[in-house]
């Protein structure tokens, strides 16, 4: 499979597109005035305690408080320094109305909702994660091979500082020793200067911020199975290659200064985007799907639309429940759909049937790094799927709600009289 990235900055906008195979998978789109704050660490005042609620609200100098579950309040300082089991431990036993607490956010506002933290802080490196408030390791799910995961999971207990734990990324995957050594002491120099901002610092408000859209890029995502990083300035170029060269100095020949108005146009980058936030898209087979989001879930719907097949009724829709599959695993991608999934396929009678869809699903979703459940298939045949909210998805970052309808996105009937 041939992985490329494309990078554009163009003022306070960046854009950029993962392409597999010639094809768009995924679009990240971030401006100055409206970047992520997931990542970020903060220093906050505990404002109420839910008991009913296990739960906590949290002042940390946003719009709205953050929300904070009892099980992403226990860390295990906090539980060890108790004493006492920290499965038991309720909220009211963790926290109290006015204590300054060190937070991390988990999940964006979202509408209403504040953003939802956690005292479970993880400072992401390139081979690494540092968990300085949990005490234990593990490799990643995506690390597979026997041998190589006993070979991590050894060093990862080696290295692993008092009482912190760590996490071995999937491109850790083949990394030395030396390595790993250099990851984990540049995420502890990190941690030190947090541990100072938080100390230094007032009530609450920001102590740590994550990277940028373009550097998170080149730490998470760009790696030696990507076949080309393009760029589309020779001052985004210089400062691509000056972070790489601090993490992975071998990548750097595959960066690029490439015409990009002529590659967005290549791989139908504006089409995609402009897809991406309709509700219908249309399959190359004549079929198509429908999105409709809620605030609880978002239902996918198949449909034959245009495409008759030439066989008979059960091959036709054999045809268009697989061609749906490898689509809404690529469209989950693009539009970054995170959360509970309902995907209602078109019915088929034949068990065998059902098992292709599901495994040419599986086949897809296992080029996504976000990690996604099938559940399997309910009584009314719909496929249940959970995929992990890591970011806004497409539609909130580049859409705002209509102040008219209020995102109904129809208007009363008016009559004639």
């Amino acid at each position: 499979m041939r992985r490329e990235i494309l990078m554009k900055v163009e003022g306070s906008e960046t854009k950029v597109v993962v392409t597999e195979d010639g094809r768009l998978v995924e679009l990240y789109v971030e401006r100055e005035r409206d970047q992520r704050v997931v990542g970020n660490i903060y220093k906050g005042i505990v404002k109420n305690i839910l008991p009913g609620m296990q739960a906590a609200f949290v002042d940390i100098g946003l719009e709205k408080n953050a929300f904070l579950y009892v099980a992403d309040a226990r860390t295990a300082h906090g539980d060890e320094a108790k004493g006492i089991e920290g499965l038991s431990v309720p909220i009211q036993g963790l926290l109290k109305e006015g204590q300054d607490i060190m937070v991390q956010i988990s999940k964006e506002p979202v509408g209403t909702k504040g953003a939802r933290i956690t005292s479970q802080i993880t400072i992401p490196g390139r081979f690494l994660v540092l968990m300085p408030t949990m005490d234990n390791i593990t490799v990643s799910r995506r690390i597979t091979e026997g041998e190589e995961k006993r070979r991590l999971l050894a060093l990862a207990q080696e290295l692993k500082p008092g009482g912190m734990g760590l996490i071995v990324r999937t491109v850790g995957e083949g990394a030395s020793r030396e390595d790993l050594i250099q990851d984990r002491d540049h995420l502890l120099r990190i941690w030190e200067g947090i541990a100072q901002n938080y100390e230094k610092g007032g009530a609450r408000g920001l102590v740590y911020q994550d990277l940028a859209i373009s550097q998170r890029i080149l730490r998470d995502i760009f790696s030696t199975d990507v076949n080309r990083l393009m760029v589309n300035s020779r001052q985004l170029y210089n400062q691509v290659v000056d972070f790489i060269e601090t993490m992975e100095p071998r990548l750097k020949k595959k960066v690029f200064v490439c015409n990009m108005e002529e590659l967005f146009e290549k791989y139908n980058v504006d089409f995609e985007m402009r897809q991406a936030l309709d509700r219908k898209v249309w399959m190359k087979n004549g079929s198509y799907l429908i999105f409709d989001h809620t605030e609880a879930l978002t239902v996918i719907d198949v449909n034959t639309g245009k495409y008759v097949g030439s066989t008979n009724l059960d091959d036709t829709v054999l045809r268009t429940n697989v061609e749906a599959a490898r689509e809404i695993a690529r469209q989950l991608r693009i539009r970054n759909i995170g959360g509970i999934i309902i995907i209602d396929f078109i019915d088929m009678n034949e068990e065998t049937h059902k098992r292709k869809v599901l495994e040419a699903f599986e086949a897809e979703l296992k080029k996504d790094k976000v990690r996604t459940h099938i559940l399997g298939i309910t009584a009314l045949g719909l496929v249940e799927i959970t995929r992990k909210k890591v970011r806004q998805s497409l539609d909130s970052t580049l859409e705002t709600c209509c102040p008219v309808c209020g995102g109904k996105g129809r208007v009363p009937y008016l009559s004639e009289e």
